[in-house]
């Protein structure tokens, strides 16, 4: 710049010294010109040192400056790297040392986004697995304590309502306790420290254990409810946890842009480690978590959703007797003709029918909220007694779900991934149970009205069921997500859609023709 500046003035000058040379010695405009290497002419000035020794001059004074810079930053990084090792013990120390010495000659190596982002998806693939197995078994033990205790009914309800009651009760001590940020299901304030807000508490360590602790209760108890919303909030949190860990070993992750494109990646991750669906993750990440979503951030989040959803699948083969990585819920149609133009109409339908009915929900949702919040006295009363809502909400919810009365309606003496799995089943429920096979029957006699053998009482009576029970159960102060409900109730709704079809049309949807 000073090159350039120096030739300007040189410019300006020479004009000057041209337009009076007649009026004007020029003795002390000739001596400024030869020192800037000008010399002035009769008519015309000339250089006398030439533009290329300049433009060198210019780069090594350049060269010069950025190594001095380089050398400024590389000691301030060291005095702060000292000054962080002073402050801590000598164990933590050491082990920083070795931490960040073995990080530099692996880790770093491969690139830091690709290796951050395949350790967020190992560790939330295991803990989706954990979450899963603890879940499954609380589930399991519910339903082995009603199936031997059936001779004695009093008893059977009575444990049938404490294991879930005592489930929540637990959630709910230990989320207040622990950190009342864990409750809920974490998206809209996912979307709010997306967006630059701050949020103090929202993605600590602690609220990461009061997330996965209160949420494996919660989902234990088999309220439906369901757990990809609090996941997102937990892939988030353990995103936000790595970025300090990788920036203590390398600071390109101090940038606030950085941290928000991994948050974003964390996201894609949470929704994979639940379906296994990579793809499915990284379009849910996009649609619920941000209005606006940077093009640079879809190959982070769809790595991350592969790495969890490979390693989930794989912990399900290596613990779970799985033959193979198959599909969570498999659908299964004709290759050559999947579906005749005119069941387009029959899809259009349902498509109507379920978005006016999510807006239904989430209408019948807010109102719900909105009166226990303008109700001052029921919130005080709420405020004081904390577990006094959710001991009713639990115990009546967990009573209606009793098999021996409303249960027998709605399946409820299985599991919500059974329900789930049964529900994609590829055959016919409405046919005489004659024309079943062993394991077609094992599916649907949780699914047959006991009095009328009607498959469309019972998808009916679960519909409104859960409809109406996850509405209570979801403002419950413990980690919970409406999603599996939704899929849940949709599920139904098409399954019932499905079996119509065959007693409506039982010889299927022809092609109208007209006879000449």
């Amino acid at each position: 710049m000073n090159g350039i500046k120096k030739k300007i003035g040189v410019d300006f000058e020479a004009v000057n010294v041209a337009s009076n040379s007649d009026d004007d010695d020029g003795e002390d405009g000739k001596e400024k010109t030869e020192d800037m290497g000008y010399q002035q002419t009769l008519m015309y000035g000339r250089y006398s040192r030439s533009l290329a020794e300049d433009i060198k001059e210019e780069a090594a004074q350049a060269k010069r400056q950025k190594l001095v810079e380089k050398l400024r930053q590389k000691e301030m990084k060291k005095r702060h790297y000292e000054t962080e090792l002073k402050s801590q013990n000598s164990f933590v120390r050491k082990i920083s040392v070795v931490s960040r010495w073995i990080w530099r000659r692996t880790f770093a190596k491969l690139g830091e986004d690709w290796v951050f982002l395949a350790i967020l998806g190992l560790i939330m693939a295991l803990v989706s697995f954990a979450m899963d197995y603890t879940i499954a078994l609380c589930n399991n033990a519910r339903l082995w304590l009603a199936q031997d205790l059936v001779a004695n009914v009093y008893l059977q309800f009575f444990l049938w309502v404490l294991l879930p009651t005592c489930l929540i009760l637990f959630s709910t001590g230990f989320v207040h306790v622990v950190a009342p940020q864990a409750i809920g299901s974490g998206i809209p304030e996912m979307k709010v420290i997306l967006r630059g807000v701050v949020l103090k508490e929202y993605l600590t360590f602690k609220t990461l254990v009061a997330k996965i602790v209160g949420l494996t209760a919660t989902l234990g108890s088999g309220m439906p409810l369901g757990k990809e919303g609090p996941f997102v909030h937990i892939a988030s949190i353990v995103a936000a946890l790595l970025t300090k860990l990788v920036t203590s070993f390398q600071g390109i992750y101090a940038n606030e842009s950085r941290k928000s494109e991994m948050l974003a990646a964390a996201c894609a991750v949470g929704v994979a480690c639940c379906f296994g669906a990579p793809i499915g993750g990284v379009l849910f990440s996009i649609e619920v978590t941000s209005v606006y979503f940077a093009v640079r951030n879809y190959w982070r989040g769809f790595f991350a959703a592969v790495i969890g959803a490979i390693v989930f699948r794989l912990l399900s083969i290596w613990f779970q007797d799985e033959e193979t990585i198959v599909a969570v819920f498999r659908t299964t149609f004709p290759i050559e003709f999947p579906y005749d133009p005119q069941e387009l109409f029959i899809f259009a339908l349902i498509g109507l029918v379920c978005g006016v009915g999510g807006a239904l929900y989430v209408y019948v949702h807010r109102r719900y909220v909105l009166w226990m919040r303008s109700n001052k006295q029921l919130k005080k009363f709420l405020e004081k007694n904390r577990f006094i809502y959710p001991l009713i909400i639990s115990s009546l919810i967990s009573g209606l779900s009793y098999p021996g009365g409303l249960g027998m309606f709605m399946a409820a003496d299985t599991t919500t991934h059974e329900q789930v799995v049964t529900l994609f089943s590829n055959f016919t429920w409405a046919k005489d149970t004659s024309e079943m096979s062993v394991e077609e029957y094992a599916h649907v006699k949780h699914w047959r009205d006991p009095y009328t053998e009607s498959v469309f009482v019972s998808l009916s009576v679960y519909i409104l069921t859960t409809f109406v029970f996850s509405i209570f159960a979801s403002t419950l102060p413990v980690p919970t997500g409406v999603l599996i409900p939704t899929f849940k109730i949709g599920a139904a709704f098409g399954r019932m859609v499905g079996e119509a079809m065959p007693v409506w049309f039982p010889d299927g949807v022809r092609y109208f023709s007209i006879s000449k």
